[in-house]
C-alpha cells in the first residue's frame, strides 16, 4: 500500500478543515443576517467572527461573508435559516437547524438521514427556546451566580473546560432571554470572558437518561447529520 495511507489521511484532514471552514463562514453570516453586519455592532458577529480567525480563516473570506449578507457582493442574502425537528431513532428529540440556499437539496437529504427515525415529529415543547453564551476566564474560581446576574443571564452552568483546577481558569454557559443575549454577550466580554459562542439556540427541560449503549448510537446518528454540508445546529434531549 506504500504512503498511500498518508495521502488518504491528508484528504481526510483537508476535507475535515474545508468543513470547519465552511460551518465558520456560515455562523459569520447568519450572525450578520440576525444583526449588523458590523462586528462593533453585533456582538454575536464579534463572536463568530473571533472564532473564525482562530482556525485561519483569512479576513478576506470573513469580509466576504458579511458583505453577502451587507448586500455588497453577490449572491447576497441567498442564505435561509431552516429549523427542522423530530426522534431520533434512539426515540430522543432533536431539534437541527440548516443554512441553506437551496430548501429542495436540503429537505430531502434530512429525510434520508431521519429514515430510522420520525423527522417532523413535533418535539419543540421539549426545549426551551433561549440565548446561550459559553466563555472561558483567565481568573480560577470566579462567583458564576454574581457573574450571571451581573450579566444578566437568567441561569448558567459550570462547564469542563474550567476542568475544576485552580490553574485553569473557569468555564462556563450562560442562558439568557432571548431579548438579553446581546448586551450579556457584551458584558462578558467587556469584563475579560473569552466568549466562545453567542446565539440563539434550544435548552432541554429535561435531559434524557439514556444506556451507554443507546446514547452511543444516537451520537452516531447526531454525527451522520452533523457531517452534511448545510448542517449549522444540533439540539437534542
Amino acid at each position: 500500500m506504500g504512503r498511500q495511507w498518508l495521502q488518504k489521511k491528508r484528504d481526510i484532514n483537508a476535507n475535515k478543515r474545508s468543513k470547519i471552514t465552511s460551518k465558520l463562514v456560515r455562523e459569520i453570516t447568519i450572525a450578520a443576517k440576525l444583526g449588523a453586519p458590523d462586528p462593533g455592532m453585533n456582538a454575536r458577529l464579534a463572536v463568530a467572527v473571533e472564532a473564525a480567525r482562530k482556525q485561519s480563516v483569512s479576513n478576506d473570506v470573513i469580509s466576504r461573508a458579511i458583505k453577502k449578507v451587507a448586500g455588497g457582493g453577490d449572491g447576497a442574502a441567498e442564505l435561509a435559516l431552516v429549523t427542522y425537528e423530530g426522534m431520533s431513532p434512539q426515540g430522543v428529540p432533536v431539534i437541527i437547524e440548516c443554512l441553506t440556499d437551496n430548501r429542495n437539496r436540503t429537505a430531502p437529504d434530512m429525510r434520508a438521514l431521519f429514515r430510522a427515525g420520525q423527522l417532523g415529529a413535533k418535539v419543540m415543547f421539549f426545549f426551551d427556546h433561549v440565548g446561550i453564551i459559553e466563555a472561558t476566564h483567565a481568573t480560577a474560581g470566579l462567583d458564576l451566580e454574581t457573574v450571571a446576574i451581573e450579566a444578566g443571564a437568567q441561569d448558567f452552568e459550570g462547564t469542563e473546560e474550567g476542568g475544576g483546577d485552580e490553574d485553569e481558569g473557569s468555564a462556563a454557559r450562560f442562558y439568557t432571554d432571548p431579548k438579553d443575549l446581546d448586551a450579556a454577550t457584551a458584558h462578558l466580554r467587556a469584563n475579560g470572558w473569552s466568549v466562545v459562542q453567542s446565539e440563539m439556540g434550544y435548552r432541554p427541560k429535561e435531559p434524557a437518561k439514556l444506556a451507554p449503549e443507546v446514547r452511543e448510537a444516537h451520537e452516531e446518528f447526531l454525527e451522520t447529520i452533523d457531517d452534511h454540508d448545510d448542517c449549522h445546529r444540533i439540539y437534542t434531549a
